[in-house]
């Protein structure tokens, strides 16, 4: 399952996670909570990946891998879609397939990755896939709602889970972890150009481990776990090297979001590690400082995702073994990165 945090243009914070079925959410009753209402479920048949992302109007976009069984001795039927949220709280917009790109073999497109999606400067959504050739294709909406055609953006030996973010002032960037060790990038040189290659970056990377989040204006920094040790990465354009976050008894991704801490611009990060979720906070590009897992939350909690909420402090949502939503607020009378005690919200 996947786990996204957003917060809405009326500050108030949403969950979606990813559930038999569809998406189920869960919306913050007032900014800055404690209160929540849901889960609601985003009836979805099929949906096996969930990625979300914001545009500059705080719409949601919901993007997704479907896969539906073929007819006796046929490949499953396999396509992308899309859904909108307007306004926290309010119903999504009809799916939409944005279909895979091959349109014309089933078999091929079996093998099209979960998407990653960003939007960029001028409010252009870009969906990203793992194509069946081992590259990356694109498939563009305008800003006006209009979707172009799916297009190749080359690559070579892609694993899957890319990663795409944009940066305050909507500078696309895509990560895609591949073989070889190296990972693929691309990357508009400014907002509202044309996106271009960039060089590959040294990253030997287990599949669906990317992150990534802006840690300074202008500036993204990218996450993954070493294919080998299992430990946590960070690198960003302009670094000599990656640098070693430990972590390395953990899986899947970290979920990654810049706050005060202190008085201090920091990162602050989460996984899930050793059958719980583990914490973290660094000064903003500055992990040779030192970086301290602490162990929080209860025994099986996954699928971390962070936000600010809208007083600026740090939110740390969790799935429970149960599927229920898990919460935890940063404490503003102590000092570091201290948490209250978690909540768990609504029904499984």
């Amino acid at each position: 399952m996947a786990l996204r945090l957003l917060r809405g243009k009326d500050d108030r914070l949403t969950a979606y996670a990813l559930v038999a079925g569809g998406v189920a959410r869960w919306t913050e009753d007032r900014p800055a909570g404690p209160e929540w209402t849901g889960p609601w479920l985003i009836e979805a048949p099929g949906l096996v990946s969930l990625t979300v992302a914001q545009s500059t109007e705080g719409y949601a976009h919901l993007v997704g891998l479907r896969r539906r069984p073929g007819g006796t001795g046929e490949p499953a039927r396999v396509d992308i879609v899309h859904a909108i949220q307007f306004q926290t709280g309010r119903p999504l917009t009809a799916w939409h397939s944005l279909g895979t790109p091959h349109p014309k073999d089933p078999r091929k497109a079996e093998r099209t990755s979960a998407p990653a999606m960003a939007v960029d400067s001028s409010g252009a959504l870009r969906v990203f896939v793992r194509n069946a050739g081992g590259g990356v294709s694109a498939r563009r909406q305008d800003p006006k709602g209009t979707w172009e055609r799916w297009t190749d953006w080359k690559g070579t030996d892609v694993l899957g889970g890319l990663s795409a973010a944009a940066t305050a002032d909507g500078r696309l960037e895509l990560l895609a972890p591949a073989g070889k060790g190296a990972a693929l990038r691309w990357y508009q040189p400014k907002p509202g150009a044309a996106p271009k290659r960039g060089e590959d970056v040294p990253a030997d990377a287990r599949p669906d481990s990317a992150a990534v989040v802006e840690t300074s204006p202008g500036t993204l920094t990218h996450y993954w776990r070493d294919a080998d040790s299992g430990e946590l990465l960070a690198w960003r354009p302009g670094a000599p090297a990656p640098a070693p976050l430990g972590g390395s008894t953990g899986t899947g991704p970290v979920a990654a979001v810049r706050a005060v801490v202190d008085g201090h611009d920091c990162t602050v990060l989460a996984h899930q590690d050793a059958g719980r979720l583990a914490v973290a906070a660094h000064p903003s590009e500055d992990e040779a400082a030192g970086v301290w897992w602490t162990p929080s939350g209860e025994q099986g909690a996954h699928n971390p995702a962070l936000a600010l909420d809208g007083q600026g402090r740090v939110v740390l949502a969790a799935l429970g073994m149960d599927g229920r939503l898990l919460v935890a607020r940063q404490k503003t009378d102590e000092g570091g990165l201290a948490l209250r005690a978690w909540n768990r919200v609504g029904s499984g």
